[in-house]
């Protein structure tokens, strides 16, 4: 069946379908050893013959959903020029290739979702669906009220006012306070920015919730697989156990040293 090339890029876990436009529009993409560069075109991954960057593309029917505790030190992409580690990289033991839904900060840890699912991802990142993202954020010195009242009002940034935020005082400590920020936005390094713009800085910074989902007990670096109540949950979809489902998520393969799958908390 003929599909618009950005899609079957997508699907196939090469990259999102926003980025896959861009591949196309570059050139990148050639289907039957002609480039195309139309958003338009069309093509049928089983009849036709479709390069990424010269490789052929294989489109999986195996759909795969991730949470993953991306510690520090780690890029959300696919590939680095500086050689610098990839959150990919410690997903060595999944077969599928799979791609980061946005992206958290070189510095930045906690919750990132990974998937193949190019509509899935996107759903999920479009800002129409408003899906709200938590931050825990370590500030250097104290937080006044005032500060926490103009986050949580949104902050002019360089592109313009930050939408409404929740925010509220984690932890007082003696020299450093922990705040909670949560943001239904996905601009580029957002968090730490709007923190700057009311003057505080940033000394840590852990997403601790996407969506319904939570960390649970993943240490960092760990990971599991999604349930299928998770994924449509996320995407805004009502299941029950008698429907048939499209999608067949793992639950039992993650990166834990005990062996043992990690408890899930959601909220």
């Amino acid at each position: 069946m003929q599909e618009r090339l950005q899609k079957i890029i997508s699907a196939a876990g090469i990259t999102s379908r926003r980025a896959s436009e861009e591949l196309i529009l570059n050139g990148r993409v050639t289907v039957n050893g002609a480039v195309v560069t139309e958003l338009g075109t069309k093509a049928d991954p089983a009849m036709d013959l479709i390069t990424v960057d010269g490789k052929p593309l294989q489109v999986s029917g195996q759909r795969v959903y991730i949470l993953l505790n991306k510690p520090t030190g780690y890029i959300t992409a696919l590939k680095d020029s500086r050689e610098r580690a990839l959150v990919t990289d410690l997903l060595k033991d999944v077969p599928e290739r799979v791609y980061p839904v946005g992206r958290l900060d070189y510095n930045t840890e906690g919750l990132l979702l990974l998937t193949n699912d190019g509509e899935w991802a996107n759903r999920l990142m479009h800002p129409r669906h408003e899906v709200e993202k938590e931050y825990f954020v370590r500030v250097r010195g104290k937080v006044s009220e005032q500060q926490l009242k103009r986050l949580a009002e949104g902050v002019e940034l360089a592109e313009g006012k930050t939408a409404p935020a929740v925010v509220r005082l984690v932890k007082d400590g003696e020299q450093n306070d922990w705040i909670s920020i949560a943001i239904h936005e996905g601009r580029n390094r957002q968090v730490r920015r709007m923190c700057e713009a009311v003057s505080l800085s940033v000394v840590r910074l852990r997403r601790v919730r996407y969506g319904s989902l939570s960390m649970g007990t993943l240490k960092p670096g760990e990971f599991r697989y999604l349930s299928e109540a998770e994924v449509n949950a996320l995407a805004g979809k009502v299941t029950s156990s008698t429907a048939p489902s499209s999608t067949t998520p793992r639950t039992t393969r993650t990166k834990n040293p005990s062996g043992r799958p990690p408890h899930f908390r959601c909220r």
